[in-house]
C-alpha cells in the first residue's frame, strides 16, 4: 500500500480525468507511476551503458551492422 500526497491542483485535476471517464483515481496514479517507472528504468538503464562504452568495457554496434545483421536493407 502507497499513500501520496498531492498538490491541491493535481489532486482536483485527477479528480476531474476520474469524473470524465469513469475510472478511478487510484486507476490514473497506477497508471502514471508505471508509465513514469518504466520510462526512468530506460534512462538510468542508458545512462549506464553510456558509461560503459565511454569507459570502453562494452562495444558499440554501427547501425549498417544492424541493419545487415537483420537484413533490413532496402
Amino acid at each position: 500500500m502507497l499513500a501520496i500526497r498531492l498538490a491541491p491542483e493535481i489532486e482536483e485535476r485527477l479528480e476531474a480525468l476520474a469524473a470524465r471517464t469513469g475510472r478511478t483515481k487510484t486507476f490514473y496514479a497506477r497508471e502514471a507511476i508505471l508509465e513514469h517507472i518504466d520510462d526512468l528504468e530506460d534512462l538510468y538503464l542508458a545512462e549506464q551503458r553510456l558509461g560503459e562504452v565511454r569507459q570502453n568495457r562494452s562495444e558499440t554496434i554501427s547501425l549498417q551492422d544492424v541493419i545487415k545483421s537483420y537484413d533490413l536493407a532496402d
